[in-house]
């Protein structure tokens, strides 16, 4: 029998699976990249991504409903942002271990 002292709780578990679903996609992945270094309208989301504005949307509302991203609204444009750290993390944890090899063990 596993001693299960220490081991994450299952429902962060689970909590955590859905999130890395979600970000299991390329475009939403860069969505947050772009979004981490500041808020964003759609509009400069689809020109940087070179990506039609209701795709973008639609990719942002699947983030929105899973609390990876926020919005904020200024007059009739919305700003997004990322608010789940778990992004961050991903994106961190991809690019240190999409790095060659040198000085790893």
């Amino acid at each position: 029998m596993v001693k299960e002292q220490g081991l994450i709780a299952m429902d962060v578990l689970e909590s955590a699976a859905a999130v890395m679903r979600v970000l299991a996609h390329p475009h939403r992945l860069r969505i947050c990249e772009l979004l981490l270094a500041g808020k964003v309208s759609v509009g400069e989301l689809a020109a940087q991504l070179s990506m039609a504005q209701n795709c973008v949307s639609q990719h942002l509302a699947i983030m929105r409903a899973h609390g990876i991203v926020s919005g904020t609204r200024d007059g009739k444009t919305v700003y997004y942002h990322v608010v789940h750290p778990g992004a961050e993390w991903l994106l961190s944890c991809i690019r240190r271990h999409t790095q060659p090899d040198v000085g790893r063990r």
